[in-house]
């Protein structure tokens, strides 16, 4: 089913209406660098992750997650938040995103009302939100419906918002007019690339996650390399050093999404109050935050490493 630019018009002002920064179409079909991620997982840059590998072939077309999907439905929201993580009193820093509400949950629900409108006004009879938890490729999905291009530090940079932004998708039947990709405007800088205290950038537009900070006070289980964890400082999850540095994020507007407030306990914890935590004060401080994703012995690894690079500096 075809929308008309009126119709179509009306959708956009409705999925922004509900509190998304950002919307843009594209067309359910093979996802043109699908190659590039093939070329990425073979070459062990996933490290240990291996969901990655489970099914990856179902990222390479949207319609294998729904048979009758016409349309990508496109969305981001801003999570930036003024930072005041510079403190050095023995205290462990967590990633932007992850101070506030889990995104997951707040965008499944705005997502889920659009799902209502595109039935009950648009007439889809079949839809399926993805919010981070199908195999699917948002960054490159987001670029082609125009909402920024992938950066040398391979997040997709919004010209207006930065990389502060999470994304989403939806999945429907509808055949909506696809908008067009955005040039890439990172030229000649970067600063993203020789930030990385870890070297995670083997070349502009490749991650190797087996040596970003992210990946390693979040996903990695077991013990830390020592050269590895000498150059983590106090982060305990997450890292936005490449974003920090990228000019793009110089001026990004805060956000204006209550749930991406920083909780006081979460946003830069003192690392002895980890260390003595048990499950149910790790529940107490971190319940309903991206943290929980790290586990209590995971979140004391990473208080470890950080109290010792703090004592050691």
């Amino acid at each position: 089913m075809s929308l008309s630019t009126e119709k179509t018009n009306s959708l956009r002002e409705s999925i922004l209406a509900l509190g998304f920064d950002r919307v843009g179409f594209a067309p359910a079909l093979v996802v043109d660098d699908y190659p590039r991620y093939q070329s990425w997982l073979d070459a062990g840059y996933a490290g240990g992750m291996e969901y990655m590998h489970r099914n990856c072939c179902l990222r390479e077309d949207p319609r294998e997650l729904l048979a009758e999907a016409r349309s990508v439905i496109m969305v981001s929201m801003n999570y930036h938040w003024p930072s005041e993580d510079k403190a050095v009193d023995e205290r462990g820093r967590v990633s932007r995103y992850a101070r506030g509400r889990d995104y997951h949950k707040v965008m499944r629900k705005r997502l889920q009302n659009v799902e209502l409108i595109l039935r009950e006004e648009f007439g889809a009879q079949a839809t399926r939100v993805c919010v981070d938890s199908a195999p699917l490729l948002e960054r490159s999905l987001a670029a082609a419906a125009g909402l920024g291009w992938i950066g040398k530090n391979t997040l997709l940079i919004d010209e207006r918002l930065g990389s502060w932004t999470f994304l989403a998708a939806l999945l429907c039947d509808l055949d909506l007019p696809a908008d067009s990709p955005v040039a890439d405007r990172c030229g000649n800088c970067t600063a993203c690339l020789e930030a990385c205290p870890t070297q995670a950038f083997p070349e502009p537009g490749l991650l190797d996650a087996s040596k970003c900070i992210s990946y390693l006070t979040i996903e990695h289980k077991g013990e830390i390399d020592d050269d590895l964890a000498g150059q983590m400082d106090n982060h305990i999850f997450g890292c936005d050093i490449c974003q920090e540095v990228c000019p793009w994020n110089t001026k990004a507007p805060m956000t204006e999404i209550e749930d991406f407030r920083p909780r006081e306990l979460v946003s830069t914890p003192l690392l002895s109050e980890l260390l003595q935590l048990d499950e149910a004060g790790f529940l107490k401080r971190f319940a309903g935050t991206p943290v929980m994703r790290a586990g209590l012995d995971g979140m004391k690894r990473n208080a470890r490493i950080a109290l010792a690079n703090s004592r050691r500096s």
